[in-house]
């Protein structure tokens, strides 16, 4: 009998708990860690939704890696009898620069997603809620919407226990990571080893905000993490346009790009800059909005949601974003250490892909394959 490789992952996020169930599924024995737990606020798995879209421009292949994600979150839904997935549509408003949106037709076209080109009037008769002000055209995505975050997070890792997985709530040692062929993980107790180790087969990072310190010297030049601004605001008692069934996601692609999602769980009708913020830590930053951001937001629903303008302030949330320098995402072996991958630079869209990464991971990490070109480490090197 051949014995099973034991893969430790690293970070139970939506990378890492999708990666450690589809290796526990390939037939890996499999721990997974986390220092804090799946879902919770200093993630970038945490909050209540993230957005579930097709369109991405000429940044390919998300498209299809998109529609290979929705595939799988809905059988995991019918699986698991949990819903997770809220197919309400979404909106792109083009203005005057719409380059990103002309180059998301042919792909998501290509990649069997469903869409619509609507011009202004159409726009209007059908969202009379939202203003169109300097909105040229738009995408209307009938079968994306949102996806609840924190919740599928922490249902993705119980689903891993309960088909074999082990996990551990613990954080490790961050040194000797860039060192060659990694023998054993210390854990910490703080800012120090509690004296425990897990030894494995093969390690994958896929640590979110960390893999910038937790790889200085492989990943720190390419990485950069920063702080994000998110507000939720209270539609009207009498004015059901603003809900969740009557508006769908959008995305503002002006001088800024601006989204939102509405519903949200009972949480409100959130609003985001996804405009990349400050230099962010994510263990030790201060997650309190700045008056700046809260009236930008009022202005900017104000200005595009008119019936809004009043709308008391609900909720708000600081984020992380974890950028890589060409906001593409690392799925790549150390460059020194082969028994170890890295995960990671999901930025502000990486959540709708977990499972799809999840499953192209494992196929990589078990049979010792390759990923593609464009999420390689090698492309930060100088031709």
């Amino acid at each position: 009998m051949t014995t099973k490789p034991h893969i430790a992952v690293i970070g139970a996020g939506a990378f890492g708990g999708w990666i450690a169930l589809y290796l526990l599924r390939s037939g890996a024995r499999v721990t997974l860690l986390d220092a804090w737990g799946p879902g919770n606020s200093r993630s970038s798995s945490g909050g209540e939704t993230r957005i579930i879209r097709g369109a991405y421009g000429p940044d390919q292949p998300y498209s299809k890696l998109a529609a290979r994600s929705l595939q799988l979150w809905k059988q995991h839904e019918a699986r698991w009898q949990q819903n997770f997935c809220f197919p309400i549509g979404v909106l792109w408003m083009v203005e005057a620069d719409g380059a990103f949106e002309r180059a998301s037709l042919p792909f998501l076209k290509d990649a069997g997603i469903p869409f619509e080109q609507l011009d202004l009037n159409e726009l209007a008769r059908r969202w009379p809620q939202i203003s169109f002000e300097n909105v040229e055209w738009g995408i209307y995505e009938p079968q994306s919407g949102y996806l609840l975050a924190r919740a599928s997070t922490q249902a993705v890792v119980d689903r891993f226990v309960s088909e074999g997985g082990e996990y551990r709530q613990a954080a490790i040692a961050a040194r000797d990571l860039e060192s060659a062929h990694l023998k054993a993980l210390t854990l910490s107790n703080g800012s120090t080893s509690d004296g425990s180790t897990i030894a494995a087969d093969r390690y994958v990072f896929a640590c979110g905000a960390w893999l910038g310190k937790l790889f200085p010297a492989t990943i720190g030049p390419h990485f950069l993490s920063t702080r994000q601004e998110v507000f939720f605001f209270g539609t009207p008692v009498d004015d059901p346009r603003y809900d969740e069934g009557n508006i769908p996601v959008w995305a503002d692609h002006g001088d800024h790009f601006i989204y939102g999602i509405p519903g949200n769980q009972g949480r409100g009708f959130k609003v985001a800059d996804d405009t990349r913020g400050a230099e962010f830590d994510p263990t030790s930053g201060e997650r309190q909005v700045s008056d700046e951001g809260l009236a930008a937001a009022r202005s900017y629903l104000a200005y595009r949601f008119p019936g809004m303008k009043d709308a008391p302030l609900l909720e708000t949330r600081v984020c992380q974003y974890e950028n890589t320098t060409d906001h593409n995402f690392i799925v790549d072996r150390h460059p020194h250490n082969a028994n170890v991958w890295i995960l990671g630079g999901g930025s502000g869209h990486g959540f709708k892909h977990g499972p799809a990464i999840g499953e192209m991971v494992a196929k990589l990490v078990l049979k010792d394959e390759t990923a593609d070109a464009v999420f390689r480490l090698a492309r930060f090197q100088p031709a």
